[in-house]
């Protein structure tokens, strides 16, 4: 049975560990030149430092040090956790080719999957529960990577990161709670503090970035929790819940590298026409853009909340309206071209929007 009162305690933890380091290492960034500049793709305003996910991460480890979860893979996660902050942390100081981070993911990949912590079978619609075996590996380091990555490219404004991973992590906290997965309340609630006492900081007009010692650390640890809990869950349909729940960075990320293999472009050639980008280039605001994806992850959080435990029908339902979510990400994301762009079309008629994407 859950302590309530000690869940609340690890938040608050996490929560005001995170928004009280923050400022102190925005000057030690800025001290060491850890910061980003303007530039073709950066349009903040003047110099801002990087390296404040290293604030996400000190209010996680004090929430956990609070609560002390026990779990049979509780190693092996931490450490993939290490190596990924220390990948995050020198790309955020000196700076890493793709290839080098790609070597930091791989390994705490690695060491989560040498733990016995895998995919090791999906439930699947008419076919029932498949059984991954070796294949299971394979796809549990490309979940932790992909994850990690998704996360990362979707850090593009003030605020989008922290705050969508704050909503994708609530959900996922909901359904543990739901379903009494423990060290998924545990991790999930230490982690959602973490992200709310950072995001004060990092919300428009951000003080300071999260960089990708955030990202990359926010990225890996849904992809854990996920796989702590969802993926365990032997439910009707229940394979596709962790996606949904994070289906704005996810969706935006594969349609990123189709539009870039359409386009005859290196799939790692960074562009301007992610889904926030676009959102910005429509006439919205900044803060405005960050708010309209946070709806949009709401959504598919409460959509996969539903789904955890919806009827067959109602199952069918909930994929319809997720389904038209997923669109309306391809639109924004340029891969459903002009004229072939329903949802989009309507919502420029309905606010007066009439620029293309």
């Amino acid at each position: 049975m859950f302590n309530i009162t000690e869940l609340i305690v690890a938040f608050l933890i996490s929560a005001i560990v995170a928004f009280g380091s923050t400022p102190l290492i925005k000057k030690i960034a800025i001290k060491i030149n850890a910061v980003d500049r303007p530039g073709d793709r950066k349009k903040h305003d003047g110099i801002k430092a990087r390296l404040g996910g290293l604030a996400i991460v000190l209010g996680v480890a004090a929430g956990l040090l609070y609560l002390q979860p026990q779990h049979p893979h509780m190693l092996e996660i931490i450490i993939g956790g290490i190596i990924i902050v220390i990948t995050g942390i020198i790309d955020d100081i000196v700076g890493l080719k793709a290839y080098q981070k790609l070597i930091g993911q791989l390994a705490a990949a690695f060491v989560v999957v040498s733990s016995g912590l895998v995919i090791d079978k999906l439930t699947i619609p008419f076919a029932g529960t498949v059984h991954l075996d070796e294949f299971g590996l394979v796809l549990t380091i490309i979940w932790v990577v992909g994850v990690s990555n998704a996360i990362n490219l979707i850090d593009g404004l003030d605020g989008l990161a922290a705050g969508v991973s704050a909503i994708g992590l609530t959900s996922i906290l909901i359904i543990a709670i739901t379903d009494y997965r423990m060290i998924v309340v545990y991790l999930g609630m230490v982690l959602v503090g973490s992200c709310l006492g950072f995001l004060y900081h990092n919300f428009y007009p951000a003080k300071i970035f999260m960089g990708d010692t955030g990202a990359l650390f926010l990225g890996y640890a849904i992809s854990v929790i996920s796989m702590l809990g969802l993926f365990k869950n032997v439910a009707f349909f229940s394979f596709i819940i962790p996606i949904i729940i994070i289906a704005v960075p996810i969706f935006d990320t594969l349609f990123a590298i189709v539009r870039r293999v359409i386009n005859k472009q290196n799939i790692g050639t960074a562009d301007r026409k992610h889904i926030h980008y676009q959102l910005v280039e429509m006439g919205y605001s900044h803060q405005t853009s960050v708010l309209i994806i946070y709806a949009f992850s709401g959504f598919f959080g409460v959509m996969a909340i539903i789904f955890n435990s919806a009827t067959m029908l109602t199952s069918l339902i909930i994929l319809g309206f997720i389904i038209l979510g997923i669109q309306l990400i391809a639109e924004l994301s340029g891969v459903v071209k002009n004229g072939q762009q329903p949802i989009l079309s309507s919502i420029r008629k309905l606010t007066g929007r009439n620029q293309k994407v």
